[in-house]
């Protein structure tokens, strides 16, 4: 059986991605139902091009939250983008996708969680039996077994919980450590963090299996969003274009929830540059 990551397990990698940048991969990333162990760190291809009021960003602590994110941009030079290049450098592909299969098997019990609140027992109950096949049959999640049984992925946290059930984005927020969010996703990664089942169950990030899980999800997430940073350093105004992905993807993300749109798009491309559109201006 060729266990290779098909596409639509791809995209939804992509899509988990979205959630936020890469500094904010340590404890909200292993959460949130963008798999928090997923949700990290890029500035993803907003679903669309639109740049209506409906979607710009309420962001009226936009000082503050350029300098956070030159902070954050600075940590990920220094730090976090050394590291991954040094992990792309001697693990080879097919060992790199192994662990972001169980890094995302990992997440799967917190997307259960937020399908069940989110009123979708069915799904719940699909992604459930992707859990256990592939922590079984395919070996603690290295392989997506269940993708080839006709088990896609979904993902769903406790954000996109609050926009279904009618929670409005508040402002937009770049938060050191965390990436861009905005008030309603900020509750929902602290939800999303605070009752991870998985964390639960071993009892917290400050286990040593919470220690590794936290560093490996940080360095196999850096190392599959290096291309979208290296599209970042092209746009004109980084923030305005990590802004707009932001906000589009996370109104994409609500609308999915709530049926208004029947599925995210794909966000593996690298970032569109928004910042040279006029309307990606606060106003």
């Amino acid at each position: 059986m060729n266990h290779r990551v098909p596409s639509a397990r791809r995209k939804a990698a992509g899509r988990r991605i979205a959630a936020g940048t890469v500094v904010a991969v340590g404890l909200a990333a292993l959460a949130s139902g963008a798999h928090a162990g997923n949700n990290v760190a890029v500035v993803p291809t907003p679903p669309t091009t639109d740049t209506s009021d409906a979607l710009r960003a309420h962001d009226p602590l936009e000082r503050l939250n350029r300098g956070s994110f030159k902070l954050g941009m600075g940590v990920d030079k220094a730090l976090l983008a050394p590291v991954a290049h040094g992990y792309m450098a001697v693990a080879p592909k097919p060992l790199r996708e192994r662990v972001g299969n169980v890094v995302y098997n990992l997440g799967e019990p917190n997307t259960v969680m937020n399908e069940v609140l989110q009123g979708k027992p069915k799904m719940a109950m699909r992604t459930t039996t992707r859990f256990i096949v592939n922590s079984t049959v395919g070996v603690l999640g290295l392989f997506d077994v269940a993708s080839h049984m006709h088990l896609p992925p979904h993902d769903a946290d406790f954000g996109q919980t609050l926009g279904k059930w009618g929670a409005g984005p508040g402002a937009y927020l770049y938060v050191p450590l965390m990436g861009p969010l905005n008030a309603r996703d900020a509750a929902g990664r602290i939800v999303d963090v605070v009752t991870d089942p998985v964390s639960l169950l071993v009892g917290g990030f400050s286990t040593d299996f919470g220690k590794a899980r936290t560093g490996v999800t940080i360095v196999d997430l850096r190392a599959r969003t290096d291309p979208a940073f290296e599209a970042l350093k092209d746009a004109a105004d980084p923030y305005v274009t990590t802004r707009s992905a932001y906000t589009q993807y996370r109104d994409a993300v609500v609308r999915e929830a709530t049926g208004k749109a029947e599925e995210l798009p794909d966000f593996d491309s690298p970032p569109t540059d928004y910042s040279k559109s006029p309307a990606a201006t606060t106003p």
